[in-house]
């Protein structure tokens, strides 16, 4: 073992503060905030990156703690995903008995990359538009941008920008989103149930929190189907970035990147002439 890598593990500093975050936010628990028709949930995990993130402008956390967690982060990832494996593996009949309508939603994430990755470059971004629109950039989408590019590398900084959006933000988004869209729109609430698993568990506890408040009577099949859909959604999304998202956002950047290039140069050549 190289002295680099023996000295991630003589960083006291660094593992007692993760210690005591981690002691901390699970102390503090899990938090539902009522508004309107829809519920917030608080999970640890959020706490955690927002503490992370603030002692990392203290003395407390220097810039050798800083490059040693970057290191972790590979060896955090594996042992998640190893986790994945055991939940998905005894739970492969539940996932073959709900049909094939949760295996084709698994598709509508590809949708996104229509969208994100010409919003991306039009506002300037360049390689770092990849990670972060070839999918909903969660732990898996981490782990295979992390395998692929290398977490320092421009996709790298993407996926990981995305990731910590999402853990931040999208609780709260699909919290509102889902009792909102639940009760003002015709779709029956199991379709939304369905929709609450993207693969991240406190996506899928929001939206399907603000779900069960809406439709009390609902509330087993809710459960239910919300999380046999984020068990999918973690067991064949990594597949589906890796054969058929990644590769499409790696086709469209440079035909949308000389599109973009173009139009700057029109739209110089128009100014000179004029």
């Amino acid at each position: 073992m190289s002295e680099k890598q023996y000295s991630l593990w003589k960083d006291p500093r660094l593992h007692l503060l993760v210690l005591a975050i981690v002691i901390g936010t699970e102390w503090i628990g899990s938090l539902s905030i009522s508004i309107g028709v829809g519920v917030i949930t608080l999970l640890p995990m959020l706490y955690a990156i927002v503490i992370g993130l603030g002692f990392y402008f203290t003395p407390i956390v220097k810039e050798k703690q800083s490059k040693n967690a970057e290191s972790l982060i590979f060896l955090a990832v594996s042992l998640l995903m190893a986790k994945f494996g055991v939940t998905i593996g005894p739970s492969i009949q539940t996932i073959i008995e709900v049909g094939p309508a949760l295996i084709l939603q698994e598709l509508g994430n590809l949708g996104t990359i229509l969208i994100a990755l010409p919003v991306a470059i039009a506002l300037g971004l360049k390689r770092e538009s990849i990670g972060m629109t070839h999918s909903i950039a969660r732990e898996p989408n981490v782990a295979l941008i992390m395998d692929k590019y290398g977490l320092n590398s421009p996709e790298g900084r993407g996926v990981m920008s995305i990731y910590i959006f999402g853990t931040v933000f999208g609780a709260i988004f699909l919290g509102l989103i889902a009792g909102i869209l639940s009760s003002v729109t015709p779709l029956h609430p199991l379709s939304f149930a369905m929709a609450s698993g993207v693969g991240s568990g406190s996506m899928m506890a929001a939206s399907s929190g603000s779900l069960v408040a809406a439709f009390p009577q609902l509330e087993s099949d809710i459960l239910a189907l919300a999380g046999a859909s984020n068990l999918l959604s973690t067991g064949i999304g990594l597949y589906v970035s890796l054969l058929i998202g990644l590769p499409l956002t790696e086709k469209l950047y440079p035909i949308l990147i000389r599109l973009k290039e173009g139009k700057s140069k029109s739209n110089v050549k128009a100014d000179v002439e004029g």
